[in-house]
């Protein structure tokens, strides 16, 4: 099905490639984005939807000062957040804590929490641990993997760990298993490699070149899905990673991330430089158990269960964020500055 957008819109001011869920917020349905203007002062913006679901306003607007990558909401405490920055030429990490009573405030200031420091090469991302109270937190840089221990009430970050992908491997991002929390998948230019974070090793890998982003299905512990360049988004069972077990054919151009519902199991999102959301409902891998033996790793089902095509976006589309609270709306980002909630209520009737 192909259609426009029926979504409630916000503009930034500046270019954007990052929007995230606010989840510890369960009072309102809210997203942090941030901008990414090499020239201007940089921006952090809190938006919730109204009550009534017909408008997004901007709760907080925060000044940052350098190009956001990567930014990702802390899971338990709804004023504070983690980005990824540069400067054009260097490459830094950080923790930052809105002020309590910003909305008070004619000029609120972000107030740093901790700075991630200790990394030599152009930063990927974080990774916060995927639920409740927890001080751990993962830094991704091209070649390394940071585990830290972050003290938000003494404002410091230790590294608790660091260990290197090897010299052949240009690290890309990655996700945490939110069924394993020792586990952990790293993409690269060449693969997804597999991490067990107690011993800082890589315990199994996928030979797929050019996987933008990877991602968990919540609920389903066997299901790991995958956005490559040009091939489209590949669906895998972690127990079987010969091949995959599904594909969909992905974007017209190339399909730069995906985002699993957080609820519905094979509810997948993706987005890419086609100016399009796609929205998926997959099947879940027909493998159990009792029957793995006889599974026939290299039949790969081919299917394309596309239940909406949102393509009414000018740009290329970079920020996806599913609603934790609400996970039948999604928030998505393209490159100039757009944002757009939607809801997909009326496709999962299908």
């Amino acid at each position: 099905m192909q259609g426009g957008s029926t979504g409630i819109g916000y503009g930034l001011k500046y270019q954007a490639r990052c929007i995230s869920d606010v989840k510890a917020d369960t009072d309102h349905t809210s997203f942090l984005t941030g901008t990414l203007s090499l020239k201007e002062e940089n921006e952090v913006h809190l938006l919730r939807l109204s009550s009534g679901g017909t408008e997004l306003i901007c709760e907080g607007l925060f000044s940052h000062p350098n190009e956001i990558w990567d930014l990702a909401s802390c899971p338990f405490d709804q004023r504070i957040f983690s980005t990824v920055y540069s400067s054009g030429e260097t490459y830094g990490a950080a923790v930052w804590q809105i002020p309590e009573l910003y909305g008070q405030l004619s000029s609120p200031q972000l107030e740093s929490v901790a700075s991630l420091d200790g990394h030599t090469c152009k930063i990927r991302c974080i990774l916060w641990w995927p639920t409740g109270r927890h001080d751990k937190l993962v830094s991704i840089d091209e070649q390394n993997l940071f585990l830290w221990s972050l003290d938000t009430s003494k404002k410091t970050a230790q590294v608790q760990s660091q260990e290197s992908a090897g010299m052949l491997h240009y690290l890309t991002g990655g996700a945490w298993d939110p069924h394993d929390f020792n586990s952990m998948s790293l993409t690269s230019d060449s693969s997804v490699q597999l991490w067990d974070l107690r011993t800082m090793k890589k315990t199994n890998s996928i030979d797929h070149a050019h996987v933008r982003t990877v991602d968990y299905d919540m609920k389903n512990s066997f299901t790991l899905v995958t956005a490559e360049d040009e091939s489209g988004i590949h669906i895998w069972d972690l127990r079987k990673l010969k091949s995959p077990v599904a594909d969909l054919p992905g974007h017209s151009h190339w399909t730069w991330t995906v985002k699993c519902n957080p609820k519905y199991e094979g509810l997948i999102l993706s987005a890419g430089t086609d100016s399009a959301v796609n929205l998926w409902l997959a099947s879940p891998p027909m493998v159990d158990d009792a029957a793995s033996d006889s599974f026939v790793e290299s039949q790969t089902r081919m299917v394309e269960p596309l239940l909406n095509s949102y393509n009414d976006y000018e740009d290329s589309v970079y920020g996806l964020a599913w609603s934790s609270r609400e996970p039948w709306i999604f928030a998505s980002l393209s490159y100039d500055g757009r944002v757009v909630v939607e809801s997909v209520t009326p496709h999962l009737a299908r």
